[in-house]
């Protein structure tokens, strides 16, 4: 149980790097990008909150990924296919139950779940504050009569 414990336990951490990577050039590329949230067009704002959330999603399915590999190194599936499609379903903790692991390493699917629902959070949380500041920035150079401070219009 240990040793179990211990191999779920690693494999959270990488998922962690991974998930804190990911955040970094996501948000880095919202920030260098952010003259598509100033300019006029609309479609521009959308495009740069639709590609930082898809860079988070892949983040997400690679971590899957990640634990597909692991349940093959473990000897619990002999084709990713498999082990990908029963990672995933814990990861976004569907817990479908129509593939099982052995004795041995089955608590490493709850583990992988409660390591789905931090990561799927985190990268939920990431993509709620871009869509805020974009809106919100697009919002004030759309309003130049309002205070940013108070959001109430300044009377002639």
């Amino acid at each position: 149980m240990i040793t179990t414990l211990a191999v779920g336990f690693a494999a959270m951490v990488v998922c962690l790097l991974v998930q804190g990577v990911l955040l970094f050039l996501a948000t880095r590329y919202y920030a260098t990008h952010l003259n598509w949230v100033k300019s006029d067009s609309r479609t521009m704002t959308m495009l740069l909150i639709a590609q930082v959330m898809l860079m988070l999603v892949l983040g997400n399915l690679t971590q899957g990924g990640i634990w597909a590999l692991l349940f093959i190194f473990l000897g619990e599936f002999s084709d990713f296919g498999t082990a990908y499609y029963f990672s995933l379903v814990n990861f976004a903790t569907l817990g479908y139950g129509d593939i099982v692991m052995s004795n041995q390493w089955r608590i490493l699917g709850p583990i992988q779940a409660i390591n789905g629902v931090l990561m799927i959070g985190v990268s939920t949380a990431s993509i709620t504050a871009v869509v805020h500041d974009a809106f919100q920035r697009s919002w004030i150079k759309r309003n130049p009569d309002v205070n940013a401070s108070d959001q109430s219009v300044e009377k002639p």
